[in-house]
């Protein structure tokens, strides 16, 4: 196992996710245990150590499993990670209730990492607003030795992140992002990495796989990916890049079954960064997919200025195109939900005035239409 510095710790540069645990008959909320319990022990016997879970993952049951589990062994062995749920901001009031039935939940007098859940645009004004005493809370456990490492996760966009960074930002010790080499340029990726490395903020990834999306590849590109390393799996094709992206520490994976499991433990028995060549190669054809699947959209801002209804086009294009690249997910839709009402794709009258002077003849009422009917909002 491949293992990172972090402030004296040495941690599994693969750590497991909590969110994706075996479940029953495909209920989310029901975890199947005994599957769980032996890929957590075969995690922990080839060299894994950080486990990552949160309040709402399983319908709150993956912290339940993460305390079961791993309470069998030595505390000071693995790290434990958790996160106060502020994607949902009727939670913004209860941080100390959250906190201490977490710690009970997870079987732990302590977390070793401790995350502000998902700051995006729809819970940035909460996250700051000093009311809810959420920092001056976790901060307090900190100086307790109930949080050893503060830091928080982000979906958000850059001026989102930017925010919270100018509030709290000497209070972090780590930011977890989604990162991987479609989303390198597709989702600002890299820009969001490279403000975290000129802000000092070591780096934790989530969906290096983009939800298993980049287990597999169409066929022209995985052949392109074999001429350069033959013996090189599609999925470790995405670790590789991640090993080779300055500033990260931590990749999390979410595995669902054994094999998955095994697979990734094996890739991550060595670094092998790519070199210069095969990452430029990598982010060609990750740019020539997300091509195919999304609107070709310039953000040229032309339409904005003749639309009757004054919808941030580009912004709701963009949130098209990852939506489609996706196969659905809550990004999308949680982005949307953030939007005042009168701003969403359902908002369009079909005019197609902003299609007159699209440079890229986007036939734009027609994908706020399907949008609309996507995300159902």
């Amino acid at each position: 196992m491949v293992y990172r510095d972090f402030k004296g710790l040495k941690l599994s540069g693969l750590g497991l996710g909590m969110m994706r645990l075996p479940v029953i008959d495909g209920n989310d909320a029901v975890v199947d245990e005994a599957v769980a319990e032996e890929m957590i022990a075969y995690a922990y016997e080839h060299g894994i150590n950080y486990f990552d879970t949160a309040w709402g993952y399983h319908n709150g049951n993956s912290e339940l499993a993460a305390g079961k589990f791993l309470s069998k062994y030595p505390r000071e062995s693995f790290y434990l990670a958790t996160k106060f749920p502020g994607y949902d901001t009727s939670n913004m009031p209860k941080v100390k209730e959250i906190f201490e039935e977490q710690l009970v939940k997870c079987k732990t007098p302590y977390f070793d990492f401790y995350l502000l859940h998902n700051v995006y645009e729809g819970n940035i004004d909460e996250y700051l607003n000093p009311e809810y005493g959420i920092m001056d809370y976790l901060l307090e456990q900190k100086k307790l030795g109930r949080i050893k490492h503060l830091g928080f996760s982000a979906h958000g966009g850059m001026d989102v992140i930017k925010r919270f960074l100018d509030a709290y930002g000497r209070h972090m010790e780590f930011c977890q992002l989604q990162i991987n080499y479609m989303d390198w340029h597709f989702q600002n990726a890299r820009e969001k990495a490279e403000l975290m490395r000129k802000a000092g903020i070591p780096v934790w990834v989530m969906e290096p796989l983009r939800g298993g999306k980049l287990a597999s590849a169409p066929e022209d590109m995985e052949k392109k990916l074999k001429e350069l390393r033959p013996d090189e799996s599609i999925p470790a094709w995405a670790f590789r890049f991640l090993q080779t992206v300055p500033g990260v520490t931590m990749v999390l994976s979410g595995m669902s079954d054994m094999e998955q499991l095994r697979e990734n433990i094996g890739i991550w028995a060595g670094e092998k960064p790519l070199a210069e060549s095969e990452y430029e190669t990598l982010l060609e054809l990750a740019d020539e997919e997300t091509k195919k699947s999304g609107v070709p959209c310039t953000a040229c801002h032309y339409c904005t200025s003749h639309c009757a209804k004054e919808l941030p086009i580009p912004e709701l294009i963009a949130l098209y195109n990852e939506h489609k690249l996706t196969g659905g997910g809550f990004i999308a839709p949680m982005a949307v939900a953030s939007m005042a009402e009168e701003k969403r794709p359902a908002n369009c009258i079909a005019c197609r005035q902003c299609e007159k002077v699209c440079p890229q003849q986007i036939r734009i009422s027609e994908v706020m239409k399907d949008f609309s009917g996507m995300i159902r909002m």
